[in-house]
């Protein structure tokens, strides 16, 4: 008798306390699929899908993590603009948590674009944008996993108490600071300031000190020079060209910045891009050539 116990026993143990084929698979592809969007995730904040990548890690078993979904369209013809708006506040909520201390793989953002995945919008039978869903660890979404964007706005921090309703994931809302108001302010209040720092730095004071001539004639070959040849002396004409080449740099690196941050059409800022990276390289590089003229090769050289 006591034989059989230890038979049966050992049966027990051989048929349910190992796990089987089909459940290390399981746990084999679950593994994977949070890899695989921990890597993602460490990359972007929000994660880009597609219409295999959202069926293959969002609508296919298993899945032990939550994935918010804002569905937009975010290309210039869908002239969505509030889109690219509720796009500015996901993008802050879902950098305050995947920067914050309390980061894990509960929980990831994902945005899937209409141009990107059509199929997507198809499937869910959406046709409006911007939506948000929540697909929670377990089960199909509720009605209450969809956002009322009407009723609630979509600021960063009303999604994150949204969020925290429906997985009990808590996201304090950084929002980084914003510099754009202020250059815009400081290029108009403190022009004379500025005005003032490209007089000084392109030598004026030392024109004021010293008197140099405007320019330099040769007397034999009647060339007038314009740059001194040496880097101990200069004429006031040099400073206006370096003035002027201080002041392109300066207007192309505005010029970048405003292509970054304006809420222009995206032609209009790819022009301001070329252009204020033209101006940048091509004064900044005469700039250059007036050292190597003076020092007779490019300065900060050993």
């Amino acid at each position: 008798m006591f034989y059989k116990l230890l038979i049966v026993a050992f049966l027990a143990v051989s048929l349910y306390g190992t796990p089987s084929d089909g459940q290390k698979k399981k746990e084999t592809l679950l593994s994977e699929k949070v890899s695989q969007m921990m890597e993602w995730a460490s990359k972007r904040a929000v994660i880009r899908l597609n219409g295999e990548k959202f069926r293959r890690l969002i609508r296919a078993p298993p899945r032990n993590y939550s994935v918010v979904i804002m569905f937009t369209a975010l290309q210039t013809q869908r002239q969505c603009a509030v889109c690219k708006q509720a796009d500015e506040e996901y993008q802050i909520l879902a950098n305050s948590w995947r920067y914050s201390s309390a980061f894990t793989n509960r929980i990831f953002f994902a945005m899937v674009d209409f141009d990107e995945g059509s199929d997507v919008f198809q499937m869910l039978n959406m046709n409006s944008a911007p939506t948000f869903i929540n697909f929670p660890a377990k089960g199909k979404p509720k009605p209450a996993d969809t956002y009322e964007l009407q009723v609630r706005g979509f600021a960063a921090e009303q999604l994150a108490r949204w969020v925290a309703d429906r997985t009990d994931v808590h996201i304090r809302v950084i929002r980084p600071p914003n510099y754009a108001g202020p250059l815009r302010a400081g290029l108009l209040e403190f022009y004379p300031v500025e005005c003032f720092v490209l007089i000084m730095t392109s030598g004026q004071m030392w024109n004021h000190i010293r008197g140099p001539p405007y320019a330099h004639k040769n007397p034999n070959t009647g060339q007038v020079s314009y740059i001194h040849g040496s880097s101990q002396a200069q004429f006031v004409a040099e400073t206006h060209i370096v003035l002027l080449f201080n002041a392109a740099v300066t207007l192309g690196m505005v010029l970048l910045h405003e292509a970054a941050t304006s809420d222009l059409d995206m032609g209009k800022r790819k022009i301001m891009c070329v252009a204020g990276i033209g101006l940048v390289l091509l004064f900044f590089s005469w700039l250059l050539s007036i050292f190597r003229a003076k020092y007779h090769g490019y300065p900060y050289r050993w």
